[in-house]
């Protein structure tokens, strides 16, 4: 009899050893998903600090853009007023030289009637 109870001691260590293999193999394999979390933790953490950094940037530029927008609108209002003024000292300009004209014939209209009236008018 000795040897059918050690056939089932036998066993029963088998079904112990295979037991433990199993939870052994089990345990690796936790150990192994809790690292894959770990690292899936930390490429989460950083992805989530490099997204933050971007929209930081990214608020930044827009305010750059809007500062930058706000100086075209101030430049463009600048250029038609400038517009404005060049156009109104052109017509100054055109203005004077039809006035200089203008002068300038009858001061021509005065001589010429100065020298007619000094030679050629018979006394």
């Amino acid at each position: 009899m000795k040897y059918g109870t050690y056939a089932v001691e036998n066993e029963h260590v088998n079904q112990l050893q295979s037991q433990r293999v199993l939870l052994l193999q089990g345990t690796e394999s936790l150990n192994r998903a809790t690292q894959s979390i770990e690292r899936s933790h930390r490429i989460a953490t950083e992805t989530d600090q490099i997204g933050s950094e971007i929209i930081e940037e990214l608020g930044e530029q827009r305010e750059q853009l809007e500062r930058t927008k706000n100086r075209l609108v101030n430049t463009s209002e600048n250029l038609s007023k400038s517009r404005k003024i060049l156009r109104s000292m052109s017509r100054k300009v055109t203005t004077n030289k039809l006035l200089l004209s203008i002068v300038i014939l009858l001061e021509l209209a005065i001589l010429g009637g100065l020298v007619y009236y000094k030679f050629f008018r018979k006394h």
